[in-house]
């Protein structure tokens, strides 16, 4: 059995107490959830008459068609702007020319310390968002999401060139490549490796951001189910479905982006030296590296 080179395998006392404290841990979650349950039910909450216009095929349509898929156009043209957009600052905030890189590493910073829904406020209202419409505050998310989410994308950009090890660019650099080659042919593709989990979670981040727009009107999940909970009067059992469909959004994106992984950077553990005496067999083929 492969044993972990971070600490050492527990031993029966251990792992007794272990499964004790998961089995109070499991019975006090428990108890949480029926004490919650029991809320409801005394204060009415699973009557029909509050679940029924969730059930309604017209109210559904419209949170799936005007909610959930404008909150998807949003997010996705948001996350496909902040790739760009942090792509270009975070290479930007690594040139070797300081006109270029301190304009870089302002905006970045600035737009990192911003709170994104005073941004995405600020948009609507200077740049005629109350005069465009539904359009208007569309684009308003949309650009304020890019802008901070960019910047921390920027961020993380910067952090995956620089994780990558220095003979590589060194190597590169010998071979006669330019910085822009190296950039691009040699850091770009072996960073996408070490900086995809963090992108896919900043893409959750500018998803779940996108509720922020009910502040402006815009057309999306919390805007919709605002004004059906206005209407009925069911503002738990509206905001129960809402959270519902945010989850399995959020979770068919993680399973994308686990399938992404698996696929293009493979499951391999840096950490893992156990494997390494096992390598075709154990035994040396004879080959040169």
């Amino acid at each position: 059995m492969a044993t972990s080179v971070l600490f050492d395998a527990p031993g029966p006392k251990t792992v007794a107490r272990h499964r004790v404290y998961s089995v109070v841990a499991y019975a006090g979650l428990l108890l949480v959830v029926a004490f919650i349950a029991w809320r409801l039910q005394e204060t009415g909450q699973f009557a029909y008459d509050l679940w029924e216009p969730v059930l309604t095929p017209s109210i559904i349509e419209v949170i799936l068609v005007d909610g959930l898929l404008n909150t998807l156009k949003m997010a996705f043209s948001a996350i496909i702007l902040a790739v760009v957009f942090g792509l270009v600052f975070g290479v930007g905030k690594l040139s070797d020319h300081a006109w270029v890189r301190w304009p870089c590493w302002l905006v970045v910073e600035f737009f990192r310390a911003v709170p994104v829904l005073l941004l995405m406020v600020f948009i609507f209202y200077q740049f005629g968002g109350v005069t465009n419409g539904d359009r208007g505050a569309y684009w308003s998310v949309v650009a304020a999401l890019t802008l901070y989410n960019g910047s921390v994308l920027a961020e993380v950009f910067r952090a995956g060139i620089n994780a990558v090890p220095s003979g590589q660019a060194e190597a590169a650099y010998a071979l006669g490549l330019r910085k822009s080659q190296v950039m691009t042919i040699v850091l770009l593709p072996q960073a996408v490796k070490i900086m995809l989990p963090s992108i896919i979670s900043q893409c959750v981040v500018a998803l779940k951001d996108t509720s922020l727009g009910y502040a402006i009107a815009a057309i999306g999940l919390s805007t919709v189910s605002r004004l059906v909970y206005i209407e009925y009067g069911n503002q738990l059992q509206v905001v129960a479905v809402v959270a519902l469909l945010y989850i399995i959004v959020n979770l068919i994106l993680t399973g994308i982006a686990t399938w992404v992984q698996k696929k293009f950077v493979g499951e391999k553990n840096p950490i893992d030296l156990t494997r390494a005496g096992n390598m075709d067999g154990g035994q040396n083929t004879g080959g040169a590296v």
